[in-house]
């Protein structure tokens, strides 16, 4: 069963994260920031990936934190659901379209970090959350996940269709890397032999 829990409780949060890969984008996720939850839902959902998330944090500095800790807690529990990544695809990209918005990502589960986030959002807030946040969950996400990264604002005017749009193409692109191969089951994706 590719299943995880992580739980990261540090003096900012206390964060329990549990995902199944090979679910059907069943979300359960509570944050105390509501459109951060709504993106967790879109992840959920678009990758098949079963997530519950629960958060408490220093809300009343700023959302920051907990954004950024359930990337941490995220990332560590997809690294841990997915094993010594046998069978798998590895690799995945979409290019995905909301109203104006047109965004790319590519993921490579390598187990080498590294985030290019071409996206910039005409507006600095999303009701109240500061859309800078955004990088923030994929970078977080990216570095504890072990997860090369690409995300490309193609096109854009709406800051929610914007961030909207790149949840859901980082979840279309991690269902398909996350995938069995049916012509690959049993072996490493990589000529080392290890990821």
């Amino acid at each position: 069963m590719r299943q995880a829990t992580i739980t990261r409780t540090t003096r900012e949060t206390d964060i329990t994260v549990t995902v199944n890969l090979d679910g059907t984008g069943r979300s359960d996720c509570l944050t105390g920031v509501g459109f951060f939850d709504h993106m967790l839902d879109q992840l959920s959902k678009h990758s098949l990936i079963d997530m519950e998330v629960r958060a408490k944090g220093d809300l009343h500095i700023d959302d920051h934190h907990t954004v950024e800790d359930v990337g941490i807690a995220l990332g560590q529990a997809l690294v841990r659901a997915l094993g010594d990544k046998r069978g798998i695809r590895r690799y995945g990209h979409f290019a995905l379209v909301m109203d104006d918005a047109r965004i790319e990502a590519a993921l490579d589960l390598s187990a080498r970090p590294w985030l290019a986030f071409e996206v910039e959002f005409p507006t600095h807030k999303i009701g109240t959350f500061d859309t800078e946040l955004v990088r923030e969950f994929f970078q977080a996400l990216s570095t504890h996940g072990g997860i090369t990264l690409h995300v490309d604002k193609v096109r854009g005017v709406n800051s929610h269709h914007i961030a909207e749009a790149a949840f859901k193409a980082l979840a279309k692109a991690l269902r398909m890397a996350v995938e069995f191969d049916s012509r690959a089951q049993d072996a490493l994706p990589s000529t080392k032999g290890a990821l």
